[in-house]
């Protein structure tokens, strides 16, 4: 019996000597972009006298582990809660970050939808700030929460827009290939309809211009946010910011330099004198398209009606058909327009 009970004891003591074992081992934290931070129980248990509750459960659950930030330990929690500065190194001191984090930091890099990745370098900025990690690890530029952050919201100064401004270091609305290592922009085609496709082609437009000429300043960097229509264009928005007679041939010239093969076909219009016909290819045998887009018709077919009455008055094809001063007057014979 008495052999029996030494037995008991003896496994109920190594149960808890493995168990002990077990919860007293060092715990790595790894991250995806840096070496693991390395926890060693046996320096916290030496140094507090192998009182386990000076962390458990007051500090650290092991029934809901949870993962804190940087930002959190800074305001006590997790390690934060002893490593304040005063009971030990304090974790908002970016000199002893590396007591924790070894090893080298590495590159981070981030795949964008259509745009091949950009790189952030660790090596190149802790070089530049002098290894000032808060410099970006402070809980407001980076706070280990961030989901993906848009070129538009660098530009209001999130997470690299907030050096990355112009002032401090170069815009992120400079040249793209800066971060962007090996950026082709493609040429973005518009499908419209009723008329050839217009293309809007990066390679050209990038041998006279940077990036920062248009975004996002005329054009967000996402495509077709919003459509601009020709009229638009021509009061200054959209492509009309350069391509306004002064910087660029205006958007209201030749449609084909756009529009590639681009042939505007006939226009019908019913009326009760007959079927009228408008010809395209014979107007602009002798005008270009600016002559009548859009100071006499807006681009969109249908939108400006006018009467007889009116064209006699200088109104629409009344502009130019004008008792024979540009072109024979709409006054005169009705069949050359309606098919009578």
């Amino acid at each position: 019996m008495l052999k029996q009970i030494l037995l008991a004891v003896a496994a109920c003591m190594l149960s808890v000597a493995c168990a002990n074992a077990a919860e007293t081992k060092d715990i790595q934290f790894k991250f995806k972009n840096a070496d693991p931070v390395t926890f060693s129980h046996k320096i916290h248990l030496k140094k507090y006298h192998n009182n386990c509750r000076m962390c458990h459960d007051a500090i650290f659950s092991l029934r809901n582990r949870k993962h804190y930030t940087m930002a959190e330990m800074e305001k006590t929690k997790s390690c934060g809660a002893c490593h304040t500065g005063m009971n030990a190194f304090s974790v908002t001191n970016e000199k002893t970050c590396s007591r924790c984090h070894s090893g080298k930091p590495r590159n981070i890099t981030y795949s964008v939808k259509n745009l091949g990745t950009a790189t952030f370098s660790h090596e190149i900025h802790i070089a530049a700030t002098g290894g000032a990690c808060k410099g970006c690890h402070n809980g407001t530029v980076i706070t280990g929460k961030e989901k993906s952050v848009s070129m538009a919201e660098m530009e209001k100064g999130r997470t690299c827009g907030a050096c990355h401004n112009g002032k401090r270091a170069f815009s992120v609305t400079e040249n793209c290939d800066r971060c962007h290592n090996g950026l082709k922009p493609k040429e973005i085609t518009f499908n419209i309809k009723g008329v050839t496709p217009a293309t809007f082609s990066h390679d050209f437009h990038t041998q006279a211009y940077s990036c920062k000429e248009c975004h996002t300043k005329n054009f967000p960097y996402k495509t077709v946010v919003g459509k601009a229509t020709m009229a638009d264009m021509v009061g200054g928005k959209s492509c009309g910011v350069c391509h306004n007679g002064n910087t660029a041939f205006a958007s209201s010239s030749d449609c084909d330099k756009c529009h590639k093969g681009m042939k505007p076909g006939k226009m019908k219009f019913k009326t009760s004198a007959g079927e009228a016909t408008f010809s395209h290819d014979f107007h602009t045998e002798a005008y270009k398209c600016a002559d009548c887009h859009t100071k006499v018709f807006p681009f969109k077919a249908g939108v400006l009606k006018a009467t007889m009455g009116e064209m006699e008055n200088g109104k629409s094809c009344g502009a130019c058909h004008n008792k024979g001063k540009d072109a024979f007057s709409v006054q005169d014979d009705c069949g050359k327009c309606h098919d009578m």
